[in-house]
């Protein structure tokens, strides 16, 4: 019996999936499946498995460059990523996470940045992060022509406004302003939002008013999609694991005990071995001998 996953596709024959096609499976009642993905394997391994969506996250400065948070990320080395992320997807939404003080300054930067995503780093569309206070921001950059997805709840790039990772919505005021700023977003043209760690009964009420999809990460099954960090769900991030996800494999364990063998296997002097040995047939080898000696 076939261990793959029911959506594994190896030939990528699904349909491009497009912002409209976020907007139809919120429509027809389907869940929206999104992950993060940083380089050419895990975008083709994502894409391969039929994920909806990749989100080129800035958590790659915490989960891949080692990062205290996400807020030291660059614009380089976000399209860095895009590009490798953009090689290995064909049907997946390709989404860039625009990173801290990339979209802050002016409507200009934002714009400019935000193009860059698609022009220099393969991507479909941008994230970014807040509510009213972005609002002059999200709108030139679509007036530009590229898909927004927004964020509301926790937001990591304003950490030290917040206090630290914490959850978000949970007063009434707070509850009341975050729906305020859903709804804001809708208005001014976001194609979807990424609602974190929000009360799941907050999320699931903001979820029914909007006519676009939310997409949530510690928000609740209410979501119309939901998306975590890769690396978190591989076991491969080994400072902390967010209450919110679940693991489904222990792959910082598989390669520790990968890598623990093979320094053995060379050690012990059993790697190489015969079968992993480019040979030269004798008497070729014997004329070499004789001219090296010669």
């Amino acid at each position: 019996m076939s261990t793959l996953p029911p959506n594994f596709n190896p030939l990528n024959t699904r349909k491009k999936i497009s912002t409209l096609t976020f907007r139809q499976k919120k429509e027809r009642g389907e869940p929206i499946a999104v992950l993060t993905g940083y380089d050419y394997p895990t975008a083709l391994a994502l894409d391969q498995a039929g994920i909806d969506a990749i989100l080129v996250g800035d958590s790659l400065g915490m989960v891949v460059l080692g990062y205290e948070n996400t807020l030291p990320v660059t614009m380089e080395e976000m399209l860095h990523h895009c590009r490798a992320v953009a090689r290995g997807a064909r049907t997946a939404l390709l989404i860039g996470d625009m990173p801290f003080m990339s979209y802050q300054v002016s409507k200009e930067d934002a714009v400019q940045n935000a193009g860059r995503f698609l022009q220099q780093g393969g991507m479909e569309a941008v994230k970014l992060e807040g509510g009213r206070e972005r609002l002059d921001a999200i709108r030139a950059i679509l007036g530009a022509g590229i898909p927004v997805m927004g964020h509301l709840g926790l937001t990591p790039q304003s950490v030290n406004l917040l206090g630290g990772f914490r959850p978000q919505g949970r007063t009434a005021i707070a509850a009341g302003r975050l729906l305020e700023d859903a709804l804001l977003l809708e208005e001014a043209g976001c194609f979807s939002l990424v609602l974190e760690s929000v009360p799941a009964r907050l999320a699931e009420v903001i979820s029914k008013r909007l006519a676009i999809p939310t997409i949530g990460i510690g928000a609740g099954a209410g979501c119309d999609g939901q998306v975590l960090v890769s690396h978190d769900i591989l076991g491969l991030f080994d400072r902390f694991t967010p209450k919110f996800v679940r693991q489904y494999a222990d792959l910082h364990t598989a390669m520790q005990t990968a890598f623990t063998s093979y320094i053995a296997d060379v050690q012990n002097r059993n790697f190489p071995a015969q079968e992993h040995t480019v040979e030269m047939p004798d008497e070729e080898w014997e004329e070499l001998i004789d001219k090296l000696e010669g």
